[in-house]
């Protein structure tokens, strides 16, 4: 019997998670579905920039697995494109881990783990802002966050995250 999968440290959960082709009714479609990890190793690697052995260390994975999952990933991604596929992201077997938060309507800074298992339609707790008690809120990670940073996830008062 195989051993389980170890859960991959996630640092950021797509607020979008369903992408179709223009003009196309979704009766007509097929869909290819990533998981929220590969979503997270394509983050990583293609949109910051950083080497494989970086991404698999954050990721909490070895690098041939992250190899793995990023060419996956890719595979997925490019044929959705290529053959007019609708892209849909959910589940996988990861642990989301927040890092700190920024409150965007006072500007009140905190700590707070939003760590769990994520399985497809699991809720997560929404963060609220400790000093005003509302939002909306966004993530930061460990860096200065501008208004179009890909770091940078913004969740309404009353959302819920679903892995």
């Amino acid at each position: 019997m195989p051993r389980p999968p170890k859960l991959r440290n996630v640092a950021f959960f797509p607020y979008l998670r369903y992408f179709k082709p223009a003009g196309v009714p979704m009766t007509e479609l097929q869909e290819e579905v990533l998981t929220v990890e590969e979503i997270e190793a394509l983050r990583l690697k293609d949109l910051e920039g950083l080497d494989q052995d970086s991404c698999a260390e954050m990721m909490g994975v070895s690098q041939s697995t992250f190899q793995r999952m990023l060419a996956g990933a890719r595979f997925k991604l490019v044929r959705g494109l290529i053959e007019g596929k609708a892209i849909r992201i959910e589940g996988g077997r990861y642990e989301l881990a927040g890092d700190r938060f920024r409150c965007l309507g006072c500007g009140e800074e905190w700590g707070e783990e939003l760590s769990g298992p994520g399985q497809t339609g699991e809720r997560l707790p929404v963060p609220v802002c400790p000093k005003c008690g509302r939002g909306p809120v966004a993530t930061v990670f460990g860096r200065p966050m501008g208004p179009r940073s890909p770091a940078r996830r913004v969740l309404s008062r009353g959302r819920r995250w679903r892995g």
